[in-house]
């Protein structure tokens, strides 16, 4: 790929895209290296252009969202980074038991204010950062439940750029999967249940503290490095095998959670990735279990 857009596309989109930008500010690793073009749609008809121009030039388009389960490569992204930190993505209306949440919406803003309206359901993702879309997308979650569970309607756009809306059944979620796939999110509608505000917001903070006392949250890191194996714990299989501690370069099994990496100052993706291959390789060896990964890696 050209190292600048097609001119139909700058002029069309022109103060909409940069160039050259670096990543590890977006992600919560704080690693990785820039991206060829970064987009920041105004709203979904701009959005909708763009990708339907990418799809029909063939140019690699990706979203970044809260950069919450996300390591990018030293060497950087090519193509096009999606970023849909402009108002109408960050949209969030209530209807009674209702919420419709555009997929831009910070999750862990959104977990609160239902929280504290007492609308229950949702507390369950207490803790978890990212956005509505990248949670849906990998359906987040945790041993409290997963967003999955309470979505009842998702508005897709697809790579032809057209909009497609999908129900709970057809977005199938399971473990960490859902059928979006490659489209992006814009919308969700969540289905949640009436409660008293006091129980709810008891609920969020009781799994709130849970999370804070057992996982590294004050550290650079991405959340679960990998998914659970079936009837089993990723994090007690790493445990088990002696890791925790476990270095790379500047990357490091979390000493409070196994399943966590943290880095120190000077880490590298490199080194992260490399640590991911070495506790795979331990956990096989040990038990004869294929961890997969829980994080995307650009």
């Amino acid at each position: 790929m050209s190292g600048r857009l097609p001119t139909n596309w700058f002029n069309e989109f022109v103060g909409r895209i940069e160039h050259e930008v670096p990543l590890a500010p977006m992600t919560w690793f704080k690693l990785g290296g820039r991206a060829r073009h970064v987009y920041r749609p105004a709203d979904e008809t701009q959005l909708a252009r763009m990708i339907g121009y990418a799809h029909d030039d063939d140019v690699p388009t990706r979203v970044l969202g809260g950069g919450a389960n996300v390591l990018i490569r030293d060497d950087g992204v090519d193509g096009i980074v999606i970023r849909l930190d402009e108002p109408p993505f960050r949209k969030i209306e209530f209807r009674d038991d209702r919420v419709i949440a555009a997929g831009g919406t910070d999750l862990m803003r959104l977990t609160l204010e239902c929280a504290r309206r007492g609308l229950s359901g949702l507390e369950c993702m207490a803790g978890i950062p990212g956005t509505v879309g990248g949670a849906i997308r990998m359906n987040a979650g945790g041993r409290f439940g997963d967003i999955g569970e309470v979505v009842a309607t998702a508005r897709l756009l697809n790579l032809e750029g057209k909009i497609e809306t999908l129900n709970a059944e057809q977005l199938g979620f399971a473990y960490r999967h859902s059928n979006v796939g490659q489209r992006i999110v814009l919308s969700a509608e969540l289905q949640l249940r009436q409660d008293d505000p006091e129980s709810v917001m008891d609920r969020y903070n009781e799994i709130w503290e849970s999370k804070k006392s057992s996982q590294p949250m004050g550290a650079n890191s991405a959340g679960c490095i990998f998914k659970n194996p079936p009837g089993d714990s990723a994090g007690r299989l790493i445990d088990q095998a002696g890791m925790k501690g476990d270095s790379v370069g500047e990357a490091e099994v979390s000493r409070d959670h196994a399943n966590f990496i943290v880095t120190r100052k000077n880490a590298t993706a490199r080194d992260v990735i490399r640590l991911v291959e070495r506790i795979r390789q331990t956990v096989r060896r040990k038990f004869d279990v294929e961890l997969e990964t829980e994080i995307d890696i650009w």
